[in-house]
């Protein structure tokens, strides 16, 4: 049987995991780890591509008995190529402030919900379409995300996989092709925009290495890795430096509700819609473990969790969506604000600042799935949690009580093992995503945690929801 390697691209590191299958059992282990550090340009906060390109050869020299490689990366982010396919510059960071007024200058165009009728994503000032208003390279003429981008560096092929092209407000979901005026709106009439590829379709060789395009988005690797039972009523959320938290359909869902609700349609590797609402989710534990740091406290990841659980829980909240919160900067003396403006309680330690985040991410949770249960009419019974955020049993046992559902979490490596279904369905050793669920609930381990105190996280929800006015 054939063994792949999966490159799972995160905001802050890097990582190939090498998988083989064979008589219907499946082994994997991580050959290469490295960090992914944003560096400025020009002024703009932009992603290391040359250094990030170098380690993926680095492990491909490792492993250079595998039969296919391939990449998935957050959304929305991408690279230009000028006429004689050079890179220009570097690809610039979504939480650049590049962006700051482009949904004003793009809606003197077209009406938010015009817009989102056509391209079904949650309006964010980071998705593509705002990106590409606010460019100011004017000779590009391929424009490539970023998974599509290491795709091409490898072997030469230029197209835009679905999923990750579906995360740019300008993918149509009726037709399933680019939409011709989110294109127009752009402004960018040099680009082309490339030809849309399935998930699992091989893109080229490198060194006698098949180079797979498998879902490109993480978040939809994740998603098809997800170790639910067919047809389930279940919600997923993958939790990672963003949370994305949703539920499978058949369609999209384009009502003006919908749109007000901040929700986001996105295509599965399956080509089911993922409906979910984007959160930020664990950057605000990542960036305030960053501000202790530069104060000399060297807290582990434990370390604050230990000094949450001694805080008085509903203290104080934040809506960790706020503005605010998406850049780097001082995130205690932010969640201070925010509470003095809201006219809340003020956390004066480190371990109340923390235990903040934490019940305000498990309660943005319950407010995004009442939302998407109101917009699909589905009631959920369960809530698959998937990614690195199942290692945090503090947040999982959190979210449960929060949502009064029990929360299956696991697998951690979710985003790398659908990376790696995807890759085996393309040469053949697993038929479908269904065919690789199964895998993943036969061999994977899982943690269930059941709701505790529902009724005090029920009384606290209201006081959220007053304070953070949602």
């Amino acid at each position: 049987m054939s063994k792949v390697l999966a490159f799972d691209f995160g905001a802050s590191t890097g990582r190939a995991i090498k998988a083989e299958l064979s008589d219907g059992k499946l082994t994997y282990s991580e050959v290469h780890r490295f960090e992914n550090i944003p560096v400025y340009e020009n002024g703009h906060l932009c992603w290391n591509f040359p250094y990030l390109l170098a380690e993926v050869k680095k492990a491909i020299e490792k492993c250079s008995d595998v039969d296919s490689l391939a990449f998935d990366t957050w959304g929305v982010d991408y690279g230009l190529l000028d006429k004689n396919d050079k890179l220009i510059g570097l690809p610039v960071n979504y939480r650049d402030t590049r962006t700051n007024g482009m949904t004003d200058e793009v809606f003197k165009s077209i009406s938010p919900f015009e817009l989102y009728k056509a391209t079904g994503n949650q309006i964010m000032p980071i998705n593509t379409l705002f990106q590409l208003k606010a460019e100011t390279v004017k000779n590009a003429k391929t424009l490539l995300f970023m998974p599509d981008l290491f795709v091409w560096s490898l072997c030469g092929n230029k197209s835009s996989e679905k999923t990750i092209a579906s995360t740019s407000q300008m993918y149509d979901f009726s037709s399933g092709k680019w939409n011709d005026n989110a294109v127009k709106i752009s402004e960018m009439d040099s680009v082309v925009f490339q030809q849309l590829t399935d998930s699992s379709t091989v893109a080229g060789e490198y060194k006698g290495i098949k180079v797979i395009k498998v879902a490109g988005h993480d978040t939809q690797c994740a998603v098809a890795a997800m170790p639910c039972e067919e047809n389930s009523e279940c919600a997923f959320l993958s939790c990672g430096t963003w949370s994305l938290i949703g539920c499978e359909c058949d369609n999209a869902i384009l009502t003006e509700k919908s749109m007000k609700d901040e929700l986001s349609n996105e295509l599965g590797a399956n080509g089911k819609i993922n409906y979910l609402k984007n959160i930020s989710g664990l950057w605000l534990i990542q960036e305030i473990r960053r501000n202790f740091r530069e104060e000399g406290k060297d807290y582990s990841f434990n370390d604050m969790e230990m000094l949450a659980r001694r805080e008085e829980p509903f203290a104080c909240f934040i809506d960790p969506d706020a503005p605010e919160f998406a850049t780097p900067g001082s995130v205690p003396q932010k969640i201070r604000d925010f509470c003095k403006k809201t006219n809340q309680h003020v956390p004066d330690n480190d371990g109340a600042l923390i235990r903040c985040i934490y019940e305000s991410l498990a309660m943005k949770y319950k407010f995004a799935v009442n939302q998407i249960e109101e917009n699909t009419d589905k009631k959920f019974c369960v809530l698959h949690l998937l990614g690195g955020g199942t290692k945090d049993s503090f947040l999982c046992q959190m979210t449960a009580d929060s949502l009064g559902i029990p929360v299956i979490a696991g697998p951690v490596e979710a985003t790398a093992l659908g990376n790696i279904l995807l890759q085996f369905i393309a040469l053949g050793d697993i038929k479908n995503i269904e065919e690789g669920r199964k895998l993943i609930r036969k061999q994977e381990n899982v943690k269930k945690y059941i709701p505790e105190n529902f009724e005090n996280w029920k009384n606290s929800y209201r006081k959220f929801c007053k304070s953070v006015n949602i």
